[in-house]
């Protein structure tokens, strides 16, 4: 195949992704709102606890089986091998940039954590039907593709919750927020602190009367005491629990995406499951069947929000052009070269199997932008939005050319 038929090839998927990201942008300007900003919190916590794990979860049922789950253990090594180089040249950007505090867990962040959701779903379903995929037939390409995409969909999820999500957390909370966020913090703090002080030092309280509450104290029974210990370590086990299952941080790691892909991955594994609810022979085909249409309406709605999204970045922020440059070096230029040495090498050790397909999508996720979820996840915190907007609005515009580029050469390279 020529490169001008690949180059045609790569870029069709990514023209679609601009159109209905243009559409979305469109839609959240002012005088048509649209997807305003009310809005866009609405969809996004639709799409966060009901269909993206839809997706996930749907997909990896239908696509990941006992044999091929055994045959793709390279792929969440090489998306953790992503982070870890993203992430050490990241770091190397903060130091030569020397950005403001709060901004450092983005950059990082931005530099780790590529789109390894939304984009390898519609780029690698439209590569395989195009009649000049190089990948042969469109039919066996789409499934085995789409189970790619999958899992690599599933697996940067939970890294993107488990790792980004708290270097973004820490670095947030290095530098104050705003007066509001002060106050508040100020109020939890003084909260705490009389909490601490009507336990410890309040004269109504019984444990710290003096003379006859001593004395009482002293007169109690050894049973009494020892079911008052009993209770308070019960008491403390149970409080302890409650503080742990309800931490903000492990709320994040099992996030509904994670447990969707959890539930898909175990359905699609085991065998007796899979038999009652995959293919329109089961018994229960009909709730794989609302997962999948539920899941359907995932990627035109996320692509919709970040064209929304990224009409935050049109209005400017306080980021550095030198940043903004790095990073947009460091996504489209050191990670996809750093990847093809990855890859070639793995390939000769035989870690990978020799699928042109299954090489191509891990070569892909070396290429691809920020992944949406970083926006959230400073929405969340409260720290450089704007900036995250900035950053979104460049690395999506030039991912037209980039990855385009890119996908060229890597099924050039593979095929």
């Amino acid at each position: 195949m020529g490169l001008v038929e690949l180059l045609w090839v790569a870029s069709m998927p990514v023209i679609k992704i601009l159109l209905i990201t243009a559409v979305g942008l469109v839609l959240a300007l002012e005088n048509i709102n649209l997807l305003g900003k009310d809005a866009r919190i609405q969809v996004n916590n639709l799409v966060h606890y009901v269909l993206y794990p839809a997706l996930v979860g749907g997909n990896l049922a239908d696509t990941i089986t006992s044999e091929n789950a055994v045959l793709l253990w390279f792929m969440p090594v090489n998306i953790l091998i992503t982070f870890i180089i993203g992430s050490a040249l990241g770091w190397i950007l903060v130091k030569l940039t020397r950005p403001p505090k709060h901004l450092e867990g983005l950059i990082i962040g931005v530099c780790s954590a590529g789109n390894l959701g939304n984009l390898p779903v519609i780029i690698i379903p439209d590569i395989c039907k195009d009649k000049g995929s190089p990948f042969g037939d469109s039919n066996v390409c789409y499934e085995y593709g789409m189970a790619y995409a999958s899992l690599s969909m599933a697996v940067g999820a939970v890294y993107i919750w488990i790792y980004v999500y708290n270097i973004m957390r820490i670095s947030a909370s290095i530098v104050p927020k705003e007066e509001h966020r002060t106050s508040s913090f100020t109020q939890e703090a003084s909260g705490e602190i009389l909490d601490f002080l009507s336990e410890e030092e309040d004269p109504k309280n019984p444990d710290n009367m003096g003379g006859d509450n001593d004395a009482y104290t002293l007169l109690l029974s050894s049973n009494q005491s020892e079911e008052k210990v009993k209770v308070s370590i019960s008491a403390k086990i149970k409080d302890l629990s409650g503080k742990f299952f309800g931490n903000s941080n492990f709320k994040a790691v099992f996030s509904p995406t994670t447990l969707g892909s959890i539930v898909g991955f175990i359905v699609g594994v085991v065998p007796l499951i899979r038999k009652l609810m995959i293919g329109s022979d089961a018994p229960l085909h009909v709730i794989e069947d609302s997962v999948t249409m539920l899941g359907e309406a995932t990627i035109p709605v996320i692509t919709l929000i970040m064209g929304a999204n990224l009409l935050k970045g049109l209005k400017g922020a306080d980021t550095s052009f030198s940043t903004i440059i790095g990073i947009l070096v460091v996504r489209y230029i050191m990670l996809p070269i750093l990847g093809i040495l990855v890859i070639k090498g793995a390939t000769q050790l035989g870690l990978v199997q020799p699928d042109p397909l299954y090489q191509f999508v891990l070569l892909l996720e070396y290429a691809l932008p920020p992944a949406m979820a970083i926006g959230t996840i400073a929405q969340l915190f409260g720290a450089g939005e704007g900036e995250c907007s900035v950053i979104m609005l460049w690395t999506y515009a030039l991912a037209s050319v980039a990855v385009t580029l890119w996908s060229t050469y890597f099924m050039w390279l593979v095929a």
